[in-house]
């Protein structure tokens, strides 16, 4: 993949990551006002959404980070190399997750041995 489609499909999910990081840790004006009627399965649904918005925003924070080691490696000049084995990553994986770090095969290895 030549390095200005790389820092292209990099800037998209960066700027997408970020926006929804944002969207996320804003707060909702109608969850901050206080019920004090508020019947406990209605906090209990609140909770379900704030332990989800905490998991994704996680998530996202992970994204970011893979983004920022990629955007790391093209300025490096090893941005498409295996950080395992510097096999070449497919351009296809690439144009996928612009932040793929290894090759499928690797990946698959190494998500089953976590």
């Amino acid at each position: 993949m030549d390095e200005a489609r790389a820092r292209e499909l990099l800037a998209q999910h960066r700027e997408r990551i970020e926006r929804t990081l944002a969207d996320l840790e804003r707060p909702n004006e109608e969850e901050e006002l206080t019920h004090i009627d508020q019947h406990p399965g209605d906090v209990a649904t609140e909770l379900y959404n704030e332990e989800l918005d905490e998991g994704m925003a996680d998530q996202l924070r992970g994204e970011l980070a893979a983004v920022e080691r990629a955007e790391q490696r093209l300025e490096e000049g090893t941005y498409g190399l295996s950080v395992e084995s510097g096999e070449p990553i497919p351009d296809g994986r690439l144009e996928a997750i612009p932040w793929a770090e290894r090759t499928a095969p690797e990946q698959e290895r190494r998500d089953r041995s976590l």
